[in-house]
């Protein structure tokens, strides 16, 4: 049978919905298994480009997943390993808000941390809220590292056109804490009608609305709505990697004293000097250092079934009493 290539726009129970040409397949991978997919918690993400082969009008099989350009990964506990959101995407948007949940940076840090060889711009909506004197030195620190960052309002419309703009010509995945407004903006932007809720007022936490991620197209360009999580672990990977997504250290770390230093109790280190003098804000180094901790506790792939469960049991307590 002719071997055909397609867009994953969607993925439910290891069923995807696969198009080439506005022709819209539901495909599963034939044999259940990709052969050259290993150590993931999921063989495809929406984003990816697909093999496969038409079993009928509707339906396909899945052959080979094709080379991605770049990823959204994040660490999954419950399976023990890394986990893919989103592929081939042109840009990341994390959106935060100032209020209702409130502003966390250490969120933004970590979804940076999880993006790989893809750019990020920081939204932060509901803008019709005032910040902190502390919060918006924090936000405005993004841009002075060189982020594109945009404040916007769903509700007010406020540089609403000025993000549609941003986004134009691109496909972009709109990632972010449950209850900051991502399918909000999304229906704004595209005048969508994804389903949205409340912010649970008890514990200032969003709902989860959107339970998979979507692709959907729009007029000029198109967005990846991703469901909303209250906290996101970075994917399992090499620590030197991880500095990464502080490019604020890379100027300093040029000169520590040891070649492979990771910027924690190591001799001589420049990074930290510039944490002490100032040149670096203390809290993202924090936040650094949080997530240098988390590689530690999480279990290799390689470790057995039983292990992962006990281990992400504890990872779990851990991680519920931190705030990020």
């Amino acid at each position: 049978m002719e071997q055909h290539a397609g867009l994953v726009c969607r993925g439910i129970n290891n069923i995807y919905t696969v198009e080439e040409k506005d022709v819209s397949y539901l495909c599963r991978i034939k044999g259940k298994q990709l052969s050259q997919i290993t150590d993931e918690y999921n063989p495809l993400a929406v984003g990816d480009m697909v093999s496969f082969v038409p079993t009928n009008a509707n339906e396909g099989l899945i052959l080979d997943r094709l080379p991605r350009r770049n990823s959204f990964q994040r660490w999954n506990a419950k399976g023990g390993c890394n986990q893919t959101v989103v592929a081939n995407m042109d840009l990341i948007v994390c959106v935060t808000s100032a209020d209702t949940p409130p502003f966390r940076p250490r969120f933004i840090d970590r979804v940076i941390a999880c993006c790989q060889d893809v750019d990020v711009m920081i939204v932060m909506n509901k803008c019709d809220f005032l910040l902190t004197e502390d919060e918006f030195e924090r936000f405005k620190l993004y841009k002075t590292l060189g982020y594109k960052v945009l404040g916007v309002s769903a509700k007010t419309g406020e540089n609403i056109e000025k993000l549609y703009q941003e986004l134009e010509g691109k496909t972009v995945a709109f990632i972010g804490q449950s209850g900051v407004g991502k399918s909000t903006l999304i229906n704004t932007l595209l005048g969508s009608d994804q389903r949205t809720s409340e912010v649970c007022e008890k514990y200032n936490r969003g709902r989860h609305t959107t339970n998979h991620s979507l692709l959907i197209s729009g007029p000029t360009f198109t967005v990846v709505d991703t469901p909303g999580v209250r906290e996101i672990q970075v994917p399992h990977r090499d620590k030197a990697a991880l500095q990464k997504a502080f490019v604020e250290f890379a100027r300093y770390a040029e000169h520590c004293e040891y070649e492979m230093c990771l910027h924690q109790d190591e001799p001589g280190c420049k990074v930290k000097e510039a944490v002490e003098a100032d040149e670096i804000h203390y809290d993202r180094y924090e936040s650094y250092l949080r997530m240098l901790a988390s590689l530690d506790d999480k279990t290799p792939v390689w470790a057995g079934k039983s292990d992962r469960s006990n281990s992400w049991r504890t990872r779990m307590d851990k991680d519920e009493s931190e705030e990020y």
